[in-house]
């Protein structure tokens, strides 16, 4: 693809993360308490999903009517030129009034990420990142951070019931044996986004699916990290592992983990 089409997908990513933004935080507001489903155990679900995600596919469509999209929630195609989005990422924290969610936008050209976009509506904040053009936070470049010793870091593990517990709590076990503070915040894009801004040193999940974490790999990558490789295999479509660090902790995270 041309620098110029990349360039387009990558301003509209962010217009629409906002714009999806911006409604995912009126739903929010006015939203009421214990308004939402599960799809399955500890597997949330509002109205206000689909809502954002029938905004995004609409915006995508009109811009790039020859690319195809995959929401979480509505499903679609993932062809060699794929949008990849979840409109609402922390979707616990939302339904409960936890104001940590985000809309997660991710381009994908011929199975190499090239464009993200994270929009955390209740902190006015826009992560961006394209291949080879660096990631910004609301403009400003990201950077991951320095830290060089697991006795220092703070690293954030996902969970998800797709893998037994017995699992995470072994990971969760050699990761404390190392030194490291942990910690779980229920988005896992807005957890990779805080490594690329330096906010936290790692982030690893034993399973995450491609739309919770497309974007945030491009960010980390573009903001001097290192992350595992997702795509690998069916990870576009069926899910893989993820991790993610600063590069001075590769060795170390990789070996606390299990992932690499």
């Amino acid at each position: 693809m041309s620098k110029r089409g990349v360039e387009e997908r990558y301003l509209a990513a962010c217009a629409i993360a906002r714009e999806a933004g911006d409604l995912m935080r009126r739903l929010y507001e006015k939203r009421e308490t214990g308004s939402y489903k599960l799809k399955g155990h500890q597997d949330y679900l509002t109205e206000a999903d689909g809502e954002v995600e029938k905004l995004i596919v609409r915006r995508i469509g009109e811009a790039f009517p020859g690319d195809s999209v995959f929401g979480e929630e509505g499903g679609g195609k993932f062809g060699a030129r794929a949008w990849v989005i979840d409109p609402i990422d922390g979707t616990a924290n939302f339904a409960r009034g936890i104001p940590h969610f985000c809309v997660s936008i991710a381009y994908v050209q011929d199975n190499a990420i090239t464009v993200g976009a994270l929009c955390n509506p209740m902190l006015g904040e826009l992560f961006a990142a394209k291949a080879g053009g660096g990631a910004t936070l609301n403009g400003r470049p990201m950077k991951v951070s320095k830290t060089r010793d697991m006795r220092s870091a703070t690293v954030e593990l996902g969970w998800s019931m797709r893998r037994p517990m017995e699992d995470y709590v072994a990971m969760v076990t050699r990761v404390v044996k190392e030194g490291a503070g942990i910690r779980r915040s229920g988005s896992g894009a807005l957890g990779l986004a805080y490594v690329a801004d330096g906010r936290t040193d790692a982030y690893a999940e034993l399973h995450i699916n491609s739309w919770d974490c497309l974007a945030g790999i491009l960010m980390v990558n573009e903001a001097g990290g290192w992350t595992n490789d997702f795509l690998a295999g069916n990870g576009l479509t069926k899910g893989n592992p993820i991790l993610a660090s600063n590069a001075a902790l590769r060795r170390a995270i990789i070996k606390a983990t299990g992932i690499g």
